[in-house]
């Protein structure tokens, strides 16, 4: 009898702990019905049964709401390059950073592999996007792992009378889809006929008045900054970089020096050579110029440009000692071109070098000062091809100084 009530006990024991298992999984599925398993936010199925209801709201009460979509650029290429955890990473990153920019009565949800949703309830679609210039801020200093400076591409749409959710989903689509399309284009705004691209168009203007202030102090500068941006584009050309990355070398070599708008003058414009003392001050100016340019949204890409132009190939230039593809490519390219350009200009100082000559120092800077493809590439562009060995076997001469 004994046995029997031990046996009994055992097997109530055994039905117990299945119930509970049974019970703990489906709970499980029921957060998983309702949340993305890697991130934790909402799911697709929840995004829209909420924004079925807060159009419905919206339409009710006359209440703004908005809706974004974000698109992580370039993510297929993360787990290739890097594995699945680094990927994984960067999505679990992306979705805690726009979580933190957005209100607790916003909702947050992972829609697809590299794609976010936010419903925006009683905001307006400019209020959405400025919410997003924050996410993109925070984005471009990200760094995941080996990844380093997430950018992204969001599109953002308000209701409109009359509006169904399904017209509203397919409103943020159509901003994705043009934000992703447009060079420097990061947050658009689709409402019907009336389009606003805020990167693109309101930071460029941004981006030309910090152009303009340089001028202003320094004639030189600032046009010679506008002359190596024609240069630069065609190396980047010849390089094969994709639209995107021609933009952001654009930019990158109209914007190099400015920086320099807060170097004392004394030393800006000296008409001699510059001491070590006063090297040291000028030699500050890639770093302000990158922390000018991180309060533009958007920019995070040209202010890491800005940031490295000084780096040599060989990793003995400044500020961080980088070399070789640790510096960005568009960095690697405005050096190239900022130096021709520079050795090819009268100065004060000095006269200007001849073509011939700039395009030897180029040849024999190739590998130490300079990326020996950039070299290549820029020198084939001066002379119409690509043809560098008359130029590369030419007498060495002293490296290029650009300041």
């Amino acid at each position: 009898m004994g046995a029997r009530k031990r046996e009994l006990g055992d097997l109530t024991s055994r039905l117990g702990a299945a119930h509970a298992r049974i019970a703990e999984l489906e709970r499980e599925l029921e957060r998983r019905a309702v949340r993305d398993e890697l991130t934790g936010l909402a799911n697709t199925r929840v995004f829209g049964r909420h924004l079925d209801e807060a159009i419905n709201r919206s339409k009710r009460y006359g209440r703004p709401l908005s809706m974004a979509l974000l698109r992580i650029d370039g993510f297929r290429d993360v787990a290739p390059r890097h594995g699945r955890e680094a990927a994984d990473g960067v999505l679990k990153a992306v979705a805690s950073v726009v979580g933190d920019q957005t209100r607790g009565s916003d909702l947050v949800a992972r829609l697809g592999d590299d794609e976010f949703g936010v419903m925006f309830p009683e905001t307006e679609d400019d209020q959405a996007a400025r919410c997003f210039e924050r996410v993109l801020l925070e984005l471009e200093v990200l760094h995941v792992g080996p990844v380093d400076c997430v950018a992204a591409s969001i599109g953002i749409a308000g209701s409109r009378p009359g509006m169904t959710s399904g017209q509203l989903w397919s409103a943020a689509e159509d901003g994705l889809t043009t934000a992703r399309a447009r060079p420097g284009a990061r947050v658009v705004i689709e409402n019907g006929a009336d389009e606003m691209t805020l990167q693109r168009e309101r930071n460029q203007d941004a981006a030309n008045g910090l152009v303009e202030a340089l001028t202003q102090r320094d004639r030189y500068t600032g046009e010679h900054s506008e002359s190596v941006v024609a240069l630069a584009v065609c190396v980047g050309r010849g390089l094969a970089l994709s639209d995107e990355e021609i933009e952001q070398v654009r930019m990158g070599a109209l914007l190099h020096d400015i920086g320099k708008v807060a170097i004392p003058d004394e030393i800006l414009h000296k008409p001699g050579g510059l001491d070590e003392d006063e090297w040291r001050v000028m030699r500050q100016h890639p770093e302000i110029g990158e922390r000018i340019l991180r309060a533009i949204p958007g920019y995070g890409a040209v202010a890491r440009i800005v940031r490295h132009e000084h780096e040599r190939f060989d990793g003995s230039g400044y500020p961080d000692g980088l070399g070789a593809d640790q510096i960005p490519i568009g960095a690697r390219i405005i050096l190239a071109c900022d130096a021709y350009h520079a050795m090819t200009s009268d100065r004060p100082y000095r006269v200007a070098m001849a073509h011939g000559e700039a395009i030897r120092e180029l040849a024999q800077g190739a590998g130490t000062q300079f990326d020996p493809e950039v070299t290549e590439v820029l020198i084939g562009t001066l002379y119409g091809s690509r043809q560098m060995g008359a130029v590369a076997s030419a007498p060495a001469l002293a490296p290029a100084v650009v300041a």
